[in-house]
C-alpha cells in the first residue's frame, strides 16, 4: 500500500503518542513527530516509534546558518528518520548544505523537504514580515529554490499544489498540511482542503492531525481518510 496519510503526533507527552500509536496500524500510514513532542520527550521517543515499524516524518524546520543545519539534518538522520525538513526561507546555501550532509547515508538516507510559507499565514500575514508576494507566488519561488538546492520536495497547502505540480517534475514531492474534512474545525490552519482535493490537486502526501488523534476512533477516522483518498488517486 502506498502509504499516503501522515498522523501528527501533536501531544505533550510521550504516553498519549504511544497509546494513539497502539491504535493504529503502521502499515497504513506515517507518523509526523513535531517541535511539542520532541522538545518534551527528545530523540529517544523518535528511535522508539521508529522501531514501532513507523515511518517518521520529524518536522523541526530547521533554519539557521548552513553549518548548523546541516550538522542538525545529520543528526537526525541518524535517528532513522524517513523524512526531515527545513525552512526554504533559510536560502539555497543552507538547503544545498542541508542536503549535501545526508550523502553519506547512501540509499537509506530520509526524504528532505522544504517548508515554504505556513499554512496558518495569509497575504496580510506575509506583508507584515516584508514578503509582497501572495502566497501562491512565494509558495511558488521557494518550492523551486528547493528544487534548485536538490531537496526531493515541499511543504505546502492544497491551494498551491495544483500549480506546483504543472511547474515541477512528477518525483517531486508535495507535502500538505491543513487536511480537513467538512465537520473538521480548521484550528489555527487558514489555507486548508479537504483529502480529495488535496489528491486532485496533486499532493504525495496529507499530514492530518486532530481529525484523527482527536476521533473516538483513530482507526476508523484514519480509514475513511484512506478511503477518500482511494477513490481519487
Amino acid at each position: 500500500m502506498d502509504k499516503r496519510i501522515i498522523v501528527a503526533l501533536d501531544f505533550d507527552r510521550a504516553e498519549r503518542a504511544l497509546k494513539l500509536l497502539e491504535s493504529i496500524d503502521p502499515a497504513l500510514c506515517r507518523v509526523k513527530i513535531g517541535k511539542e513532542l520532541f522538545t518534551a520527550c527528545g530523540p529517544s521517543l523518535v528511535k522508539d516509534v521508529c522501531a514501532l515499524g513507523f515511518d517518521v516524518f520529524l518536522d523541526l524546520k530547521f533554519h539557521d546558518i548552513p553549518n548548523t543545519v546541516a550538522a542538525a539534518v545529520r543528526v537526525a538522520a541518524n535517528m532513522g528518520v524517513w523524512m526531515l525538513n527545513v525552512h526554504a526561507s533559510g536560502g539555497l546555501v543552507m538547503m544545498e548544505q542541508a542536503r549535501q550532509a545526508l550523502d553519506s547515508f547512501g540509499s537509506d538516507r530520509p526524504l528532505l523537504v522544504g517548508v515554504t510559507v505556513l499554512t496558518s499565514m495569509t497575504k496580510p500575514d506575509l506583508e507584515r514580515i516584508g514578503v509582497q508576494a501572495n502566497p501562491e507566488e512565494q509558495v511558488s519561488k521557494l518550492a523551486f529554490l528547493s528544487r534548485d538546492a536538490g531537496l526531493d520536495g515541499v511543504v505546502c497547502s492544497a491551494a498551491e499544489t495544483r500549480l506546483l505540480r504543472v511547474q515541477l517534475p512528477d518525483e517531486f514531492c508535495l507535502v500538505t498540511p491543513g487536511i480537513r474534512r467538512a465537520e473538521d474545525a480548521g484550528g489555527d490552519q487558514k489555507r486548508v482542503a479537504g483529502p480529495a482535493e488535496a489528491i486532485r490537486n496533486g499532493s504525495s502526501y496529507l499530514v492530518i492531525g486532530r481529525p484523527i488523534t482527536r476521533a473516538e476512533s483513530p482507526e476508523n477516522a484514519l480509514k475513511e481518510f484512506n478511503s477518500a483518498i482511494a477513490s481519487h488517486s
